[in-house]
C-alpha cells in the first residue's frame, strides 16, 4: 500500500498508479455489476463490502500499528475515487470508515485506538460519524444531544440525523454536549457501539441518490458507556470534529471526482457508437466541445483534490481552505459533468437503463454533505491563504 512520498512537489508515485489499476480492476469486476441493482433496490452493497474487505481496501487509512494498510491521504483518495467511478454508494464504505474513525486516530488515547482501529482494520466492523441533528446541521455547535457523567460512566441521550451507514456500522463517533454553558467548547466526543443498550435506529431515508448507503437517524436513549470511551479530553469534541472534516472533505472531493469520471467515460463511449445523420455523434463539434469541457474540469478537480490530499498528509496550515476548496469545486464539477453526460445520451440518458442518470443523482449529495457548498465558501472566506 502506498506510504509516505515526496509531498513537496507532489505527483502520484508509481505505487499510487499501481494501486489505482488494482482498485479499478476490482471495482469493474466486483462492484460495477451490482451498482444498478443496489440503486434500484436501495440495498446496502454487500458485494462491494466483501470485495473491499477481502482486498484490504475497506479502511486503507488505518495505521499499520493497528493492523491497517497505513495508506497515505492520496492513496485513500485514489481508492475512493476508483470505487465511486463504479458505484458511489460503495465508495462510502472506505470514505465513511475514515470519517467515523479519524477522530479516534486524531485525538483518542492509545488504548482507544487499539480497541477500535484493530477490528476496523480487520473488517470486523465499520465506523460512522454522528455530528448532525434534526435542529443542528450547518450549525453543528447548536446540538442538543447530552452526555452526563455518572461515576465511571457517561450517559448519552439524543438524536443524530443523516448518519451514513447507520445500522450497518458497529461503531459510532458521537458528539454530545457535556457542558451546555460553553457552546462549542462544551462538546465532547465518544465512541458508541451498536450493541450498547439504548442504541436504536430510525427507518432508512428515501433519498434521491446514494440509495445503497443507508442513511438513518441514531437514537440514544440513556446509553451508558464507560468513561474511557471519551475521545480526547472533555470539551474538545467539537474541535476534533472540525479537524476531522478538514481531512475528510477531501474524500468527498474524491467521491465526486470518481462519479464525474465514470459519467465522462460512459458518455465518451456512447457518443462514438451513437449515429445520427449518417455518422457518430462524436464527430460533431458541439459534442466534442462538451466532452472537452467535461474532461478539462475533471482534471482541474483532480489536481485540486490531489494537492489537498498532499496537504492533509503533511498537515499544512492552509488545509482548512484547501480541503473546503477541493470538496466544493469537485462536487460542483461532478454535478455539471453528470448533467452533461445525461444530455449527451439524450432520451436514453434520462432512463434507468443507462448509468448516467444514477450518477447525476448520486453527484448531487456531494454538494450537500460534510458541509454544503455554501458553507464551504464561508469556510474558505474565513481561511483565505
Amino acid at each position: 500500500m502506498a506510504g509516505s512520498a515526496d509531498f513537496d512537489l507532489y505527483r502520484p508515485s508509481e505505487e499510487h498508479d499501481m494501486l489505482r489499476d488494482a482498485v479499478r480492476s476490482l471495482a469493474e469486476a466486483k462492484i460495477a455489476p451490482y451498482a444498478a441493482a443496489v440503486d434500484e433496490e436501495a440495498r446496502f452493497p454487500q458485494e462491494a463490502l466483501d470485495a473491499l474487505t477481502a482486498n484490504d481496501l475497506h479502511a486503507v487509512h488505518v495505521p499499520e500499528e493497528y493492523g491497517g494498510a497505513g495508506a497515505d491521504a492520496l492513496a485513500t483518495v485514489i481508492v475512493i475515487e476508483e470505487v465511486a467511478r463504479a458505484c458511489a454508494s460503495s465508495s462510502l464504505i472506505p470514505a465513511v470508515n475514515k470519517l467515523g474513525s479519524l477522530p479516534v486516530i486524531l485525538s483518542g488515547s492509545e488504548e482507544l485506538k487499539k480497541k477500535y482501529m484493530t477490528p476496523l482494520a480487520k473488517g470486523d466492523g465499520m465506523f460512522s460519524y454522528c455530528l448532525s441533528e434534526p435542529d443542528a446541521g450547518s450549525d453543528a455547535a447548536g446540538m442538543k444531544t447530552r452526555a452526563v457523567r455518572d461515576g465511571d460512566f457517561w450517559v448519552l441521550n439524543g438524536v443524530k440525523r443523516w448518519i451514513t451507514n447507520a445500522g450497518v456500522s458497529e461503531y459510532y463517533t458521537v458528539m454530545a454536549v457535556t457542558d451546555p454553558d460553553k457552546r462549542s467548547k462544551g462538546i465532547s466526543a465518544f465512541v458508541v457501539e451498536k450493541s450498547d443498550e439504548g442504541v436504536s435506529f430510525g427507518a432508512p431515508e428515501k433519498k434521491l441518490g446514494i440509495k445503497g448507503s443507508p442513511t438513518r437517524e441514531v437514537y440514544l436513549d440513556n446509553v451508558r458507556i464507560p468513561a474511557d470511551r471519551m475521545i480526547g479530553a472533555e470539551g474538545t469534541g467539537f474541535a476534533t470534529a472540525m479537524k476531522t472534516l478538514d481531512h475528510t472533505r477531501i474524500t468527498i472531493a474524491a467521491q465526486a471526482l470518481g462519479i464525474a469520471q465514470g459519467a465522462l467515460d460512459y458518455a465518451k463511449g456512447y457518443v462514438k457508437e451513437r449515429k445520427q445523420f449518417g455518422k457518430p455523434i462524436a464527430d460533431f463539434q458541439g459534442i466534442q466541445f462538451m466532452l472537452a469541457d467535461m474532461a478539462m474540469k475533471i482534471e482541474a478537480a483532480r489536481q485540486l483534490t490531489y494537492a489537498a490530499a498532499a496537504k492533509s498528509q503533511r498537515g499544512d496550515s492552509d488545509l482548512t481552505f484547501q480541503g473546503a476548496a477541493a470538496k466544493c469545486f469537485a462536487s460542483d464539477v461532478a454535478m455539471e459533468v453528470t448533467t452533461d453526460a445525461v444530455q449527451l445520451l439524450g432520451g436514453y440518458g434520462y432512463t434507468r437503463d443507462y448509468p448516467v442518470e444514477r450518477m447525476m443523482r448520486d453527484a448531487k449529495i456531494t454538494q450537500i454533505y460534510e458541509g454544503t457548498n455554501q458553507v464551504q465558501r464561508i469556510v474558505m472566506a474565513r481561511n483565505l491563504p
